[in-house]
């Protein structure tokens, strides 16, 4: 698509309506808004039976304590029952549940039949280690099917995971293991990044040496790379010679519904991470259901591929638990979109004609960078759902998205939800809605969201201010694990009886939703809140703007200074008259308010290894200050690179 081609569509603000077919096949019509809004808790029990049981609730919520939400409180399951066995029963197992793509190019095929295997005799291997119901396991895996398999293992004996991020370092390790107590970690020698083997067992080694871990009995390790590992007698044993010799029958455990699944830690405003704890039914119940209803999921026909890593909350609802719980078919990526060629994720998408997608607006603006030649050589028309998840997505990438992937004729469900609410909460439903590029929309059936003032009033259509939830909802976080005070402070105290997101948000005069990003990503200038989404995205709408990162400075006389970071597309020439032409182009579309006081042409952006910018170290740089911890990137020099043209920079003054 021609810049001016974008341009145009952009500027008519056009609406997509959903594809005829797709829409008279759809999962879920309008119908389910209007019987959710009749019955809120009547449409989530509904929601409930999707499951298997084996003592049904008779009550839906209790909410007599809140914010300390109980859903089924008084029903009994075992999620990873409901994630295998019940498909294999049904006579399915024989359906491919992971199409696993290493990233050297081994594949394995594993049927349901083969997951109930491997789950059975993993939970028994967890029993033989002395692990009981209640006790915490710490996951340090890469993404490969034993992630999976330790997960519902855990979760078949009721023991709640902590899975970590592969790419933490030590320290980050140490602490969650540390907070949850954790007394078995399961790990590997390493996995594949970029065309290298990545080791991983020496962080664990590391992080089992400090202080606070000493209640870690065992260290069960995945042998993948073949590396040379160091070892420690009596604690350390490998998956292959502790789970291979297990029997394949194992008889689960029926829970309470708010048995505890696991704890996952985000970062928090005082540094140390918040253990966000999900439990068992109500977290199953709306993951199941919003993967089936957000993607439109036909498990008899659909391959599902969602890019995210295991570690984040994304792999555990929209991998591992939902897909399973649907009994769907999907694809499991180790490694990186660009190795070895920039066009791997298509070449996937090709060979295992994947129809349904889900991935990271980060992930999508790279792909646009590298060309839209890249995906062109892929046959792509599998795809018929596209997803986006992670971060607010800018219109120029959603359009490319849909065009250069999704060939003008998918849907692109632009989702919000984050690591407290478990699953997604505001979404399109690709059989019903007309979407618009770049906006999330509307709260899904069963969801109460809206957008408030200062005062916790609602805004009118038209304006902006702050994402709350209005009602408690199945998938949500029950506390901060071991601090309910941080939970009620965190969560609950900014507007009564509203949970508060940390996200701001506008209506559009139809009264979608658009989100801003973290309200500590919205700049404070001149007395305007402006959204360093917002500016972001004014920035790659530029023909000359492959990427973006904006950042606010402290500034003695606007309070905060607009600070941008461009990569440039590959034809685009750092010339002399490029920041002014850049900074007019923001002034034309957001106002002169908006205009960034600086900006700099850069190589590379300071990225994890899940795709996410670290805006905090951009704003290190932009306050000139010294840079915060950079374990976490995957490639450290940028921040050399970065800082090495900072002489150069160019900056503005109007």
């Amino acid at each position: 698509m021609s810049n001016e081609s974008l341009a145009n569509l952009l500027k008519e603000e056009r609406r997509f309506a959903p594809p005829a077919e797709l829409a008279a096949n759809a999962n879920v019509t309008a119908e389910a808004y209007e019987r959710a809004k009749a019955d809120r808790l009547g449409f989530w029990a509904e929601q409930a039976r999707r499951l298997s049981w084996e003592t049904e609730p008779t009550e839906t919520l209790d909410w007599s304590n809140p914010p300390f939400a109980k859903w089924f409180k008084d029903g009994r399951l075992n999620v990873a029952y409901n994630c295998v066995d019940r498909h294999v029963e049904a006579g399915l197992g024989e359906r491919v549940a992971i199409h696993f793509e290493g990233e050297p190019g081994d594949t394995r095929a594993i049927t349901y039949a083969d997951l109930q295997r491997d789950v059975c005799k993993a939970a028994n291997a967890l029993t033989e280690l002395g692990v009981r119901a209640g006790d915490r396991v710490a996951i340090y895996l890469p993404m490969i099917p034993e992630a999976a398999v330790a997960m519902l293992a855990c979760a078949r004996i009721g023991a709640p995971h902590s899975l970590v991020f592969g790419g933490f370092s030590s320290d980050a390790l140490a602490t969650r293991i540390q907070d949850a107590d954790a007394r078995v970690v399961i790990t590997a020698d390493g996995g594949y990044r970029r065309g290298k083997p990545s080791a991983l067992k020496p962080a664990v080694d590391e992080a089992l040496s400090r202080p606070g871990t000493e209640n870690v009995r065992n260290v069960v390790v995945v042998r993948r790379t073949g590396e040379e590992t160091a070892w420690t007698e009596d604690r350390d044993v490998w998956w292959h010679d502790l789970v291979e010799r297990q029997s394949e029958s194992h008889t689960p455990q029926a829970f309470e519904a708010e048995h505890p699944l696991f704890i996952l830690y985000t970062s928090g405003t005082t540094g140390k991470p918040k253990g966000i704890l999900h439990t068992s039914g109500g977290y199953l119940t709306q993951t199941a259901y919003t993967h089936h209803a957000v993607f439109d999921l036909k498990p008899e026909t659909d391959v599902y591929w969602c890019t995210a890593d295991v570690g984040w909350v994304t792999g555990h609802s929209y991998i591992v638990y939902g897909p399973l719980a649907n009994g769907a078919t999907q694809v499991m990526y180790e490694g990186t979109p660009d190795t070895p060629h920039k066009g791997r994720w298509w070449e996937i998408v090709q060979k295992y004609k994947v129809t349904i997608l889900y991935t990271a607006p980060t992930a999508i603006r790279t792909c646009m960078k590298w060309g839209d030649d890249i995906p062109a050589k892929f046959d792509l028309s599998s795809l018929r759902v596209l997803g986006s998840v992670g971060e607010p997505i800018n219109p120029e990438a959603w359009i490319w998205y849909r065009h250069n992937i999704g060939g003008d004729r998918t849907p692109v469900v632009d989702t919000w939800w984050q690591t407290e609410t478990g699953a997604i909460m505001v979404s399109p439903l690709p059989g019903v809605t007309s979407t618009k590029p770049g906006s999330a929309q509307v709260p899904l059936p069963g969801i109460a969201a809206t957008v408030v003032d200062d005062e916790a009033n609602e805004v009118p259509d038209g304006a902006g201010g702050y994402l709350v939830l209005t009602e408690p909802w199945p998938s949500m976080l029950r506390t901060i694990w071991g601090d309910d005070q941080r939970y009620l402070d965190t969560y609950w105290s900014r507007f009564k009886d509203r949970y508060f997101a940390g996200d701001g948000a506008k209506k559009d005069d139809d009264g979608d939703i658009w989100l801003l990003g973290r309200v500590d990503d919205v700049m404070l200038v001149s007395g305007h809140n402006i959204s360093t989404t917002e500016v972001e995205s004014a920035l790659v709408s530029h023909p000359k703007v492959a990427e973006a990162a904006v950042v606010g400075a402290t500034d003695p006389q606007t309070t905060q200074a607009i600070c941008a970071f461009v990569i440039l597309r590959g034809t685009a020439a750092e010339d002399e008259g490029l920041v002014d032409e850049l900074r007019n182009h923001v002034a034309k579309h957001l106002g002169p308010i908006a205009k960034p006081k600086r900006i700099l042409p850069v190589d590379e952006l300071p990225k994890t290894r899940s795709g996410k910018i670290m805006r905090r170290l951009l704003r290190d740089i932009a306050e000139n200050r010294t840079l915060g911890d950079v374990t976490t990137l995957t490639d450290s020099t940028v921040m050399d690179l970065i800082q090495a043209k900072l002489p150069g920079a160019s900056a503005g003054e109007d």
